[in-house]
């Protein structure tokens, strides 16, 4: 509870390049597939979805914190499927980006639907996926992959996540909580959704807390509440 932010970077020359299907080439392609594969895996809790490839992205989603990822070099495959896990992505110009998938004659099957179809247009998830084609960082920035192109990734993040641990931690969870849950659902769900977490917030301590900042009063956070634990 006492956690605010997470930055999820990569060493070396690259974020993450994804499978390593040389490894996989030699040790049969098949093994512990049905591990891999089976939905769904033991990480997931009670209400998990999905497999232990797809949890890898998307149980960043279901954090109650903000998950930022700093990328450099390199973001192909399952890298990138990582990567578009995360609540925001900072990376540099000249990182390069593929949905490597078609290129092994397979599909992006770690959670690619969910995160792409709430970044990009339907035609650019497309073409991407079917034709493996690298683009650059600024690109990436122009169709939505990315959330900005600095020259330092992780200079930028930390910048960001100072920003927001000066907010609520129950705001900030609630925010995520928010958009998560109804970026692509009805209108009637994403009003109920706006009453119900606001409800939640008023008059706790840490709303309080964050109002007394904006007239000087410097007054400690609590824990993240266990509405948005």
């Amino acid at each position: 509870k006492n956690m605010r932010v997470i930055l999820l970077s990569g060493e070396g020359r690259a974020f993450c390049t994804g499978l390593d299907a040389k490894s996989v080439t030699l040790s049969g392609p098949t093994k512990n597939l049905d591990k891999l594969l089976e939905r769904p895996s033991e990480f997931g809790g009670e209400d998990g979805l999905g497999n232990l490839a797809q949890d890898v992205c998307y149980l960043w989603r279901g954090l109650p914190v903000p998950v930022i990822t700093c990328l450099h070099g390199m973001c192909f495959g399952g890298g990138l499927q990582v990567a578009l896990g995360a609540d925001m992505r900072f990376s540099t110009p000249d990182c390069r980006f593929s949905i490597m998938e078609s290129r092994w004659g397979l599909i992006p099957d770690m959670g690619a639907s969910l995160t792409l179809r709430e970044l990009v247009r339907i035609d650019v998830a497309k073409e991407l996926t079917m034709t493996g084609r690298i683009v650059d960082g600024l690109e990436a920035e122009k169709i939505g992959l990315v959330t900005r192109c600095v020259d330092d990734p992780m200079e930028e993040a930390m910048k960001v996540a100072k920003e927001i641990i000066e907010r609520s931690p129950d705001s900030v969870a609630a925010t995520k909580e928010l958009f998560q849950s109804t970026w692509v659902a009805d209108e009637d769900t994403c009003l109920k959704k706006e009453t119900d977490l606001q409800m939640k917030l008023i008059a706790t301590w840490n709303q309080v807390a964050a109002s007394g900042r904006q007239f000087g009063v410097n007054l400690p956070y609590f824990r993240r509440s266990r509405d948005f634990s």
